[in-house]
């Protein structure tokens, strides 16, 4: 261990500017301010830039506000944030997972909304023994490794496909369904799960079409798919396309339900679709109300950050807190303790008592609501 991990520093090194982000003498707190603690960092890693940066920066803050309140009260160390951008660029994410693992503080992370992301960036946490929280990224493949420093507090993809499909073919009534998705390892497992579970529920897929992600013109495919007649079209990407694909099916005349899981529910979605967007449904993982989530919108409230809260909120702020809660438990010298203690972890937080498999996804059980733009705007699609 080298001697970084043991000086003690003053205030006014927690008070360093951490990749543009200038962390606010406030956010630590009178008791961190009044004591004499050794300094440690965590690391986020999000598309805090780039067409899904609501995303990142709802996580982000999410993140923030956990360490925030672990510096204003009794943590045995001052946590010090080092937030960098992955702007949905597996290179990018790259780069940003080498600045972490090189800087001798850095005890642990937490990263990445998008799966390609997150792929490339956890062969570097793995060779670097350092423990890693996925916030976001639902592909499979991610738990399926079962890298030892690796868990995820979010869903897989498969969990929200499969409820989906069955919706799609029972209470939407879709016999035949178009799938569209991009040729990313998100893209490409969306279209597999959805097309195995609608399949399996009854439906025929008419049609999959595979485009790369960055895609602006998608006007040729749905023309056709318009003489197909679905009664329904998948979508497996995110944002930014997603929009797109929605405003040129209205476009070309293809006035039918656009579906997906919560890769796009956003309000960027809605803004890049415009009036098109309405009727998109999506599904997401259902709400589970309970006092620490209440507590946390409300803090996040009052905290005022610039931007509101997203999907992802939740899920970094219960990652940052159980990083804290495991490094609070097995101290910060020996990180392969610490991947074995966040695998062992019970935390009871915003999102529910999580716990981890064998390999490290989330065992808290999924049940999705399905959510609708009505007016303009995400509601809640009455069952």
């Amino acid at each position: 261990m080298t001697n970084a991990f043991l000086r003690r520093r003053s205030v006014l090194s927690a008070l360093t500017i951490t990749a543009g982000l200038a962390v606010s003498p406030l956010g630590l707190g009178t008791a961190a301010l009044a004591q004499d603690k050794p300094t440690i960092k965590l690391g986020f890693i999000g598309p805090v830039s780039g067409g899904n940066a609501q995303q990142g920066l709802g996580a982000q803050n999410g993140f923030l506000l956990a360490v925030e309140q672990a510096n204003a009260g009794d943590y045995p160390y001052i946590v010090e944030p080092v937030v960098l951008d992955d702007a949905s660029d597996p290179q990018t994410g790259v780069s940003a997972a080498m600045k972490l693992i090189n800087d001798p503080d850095v005890i642990a992370a937490t990263g990445h909304w998008n799966s390609p992301v997150a792929l490339a960036t956890m062969p570097v946490f793995s060779r670097a023994g350092m423990p890693m929280i996925v916030w976001g990224a639902i592909s499979p493949k991610i738990t399926e490794q079962n890298l030892p420093e690796i868990t995820r507090v979010t869903p897989t993809l498969v969990t929200e496909n499969k409820p989906l499909a069955e919706w799609a073919a029972g209470e939407l009534g879709a016999k035949k369904i178009a799938i569209i998705a991009d040729t990313s390892d998100y893209g490409t497992a969306n279209t597999t799960a959805f097309a195995e579970f609608f399949t399996a529920a009854g439906g025929e897929v008419s049609s999959k079409d595979l485009f790369p992600v960055g895609t602006i013109d998608f006007r040729a495919s749905l023309t056709k798919l318009r003489e197909n007649a679905p009664d329904a079209l998948y979508f497996g990407g995110v944002i930014a396309e997603a929009g797109i694909l929605r405003k040129q099916m209205i476009e070309v005349g293809l006035n039918i339900p656009m579906i997906g899981i919560s890769g796009f529910y956003d309000p960027e979605f809605i803004a890049l679709a415009g009036a098109a967007a309405e009727g998109t449904m999506v599904s997401y993982p259902a709400s589970q109300s309970n006092p620490k989530l209440e507590q946390m919108n409300a803090d996040y409230a009052a905290r005022k950050f610039a931007e509101d809260s997203s999907p992802y909120t939740k899920y970094a702020y219960d990652s940052a807190n159980i990083l804290l809660t495991a490094i609070k438990a097995t101290g910060i010298e020996d990180k392969a303790a610490l991947a074995e203690a966040i695998r062992a972890i019970s935390y009871d937080g915003a999102l529910g008592t999580t716990s981890f498999d064998a390999n490290g996804q989330t065992q808290i059980p999924v049940a999705i609501e399905i959510k609708e733009v009505k007016d303009g705007a995400w509601v809640s699609r009455a069952n």
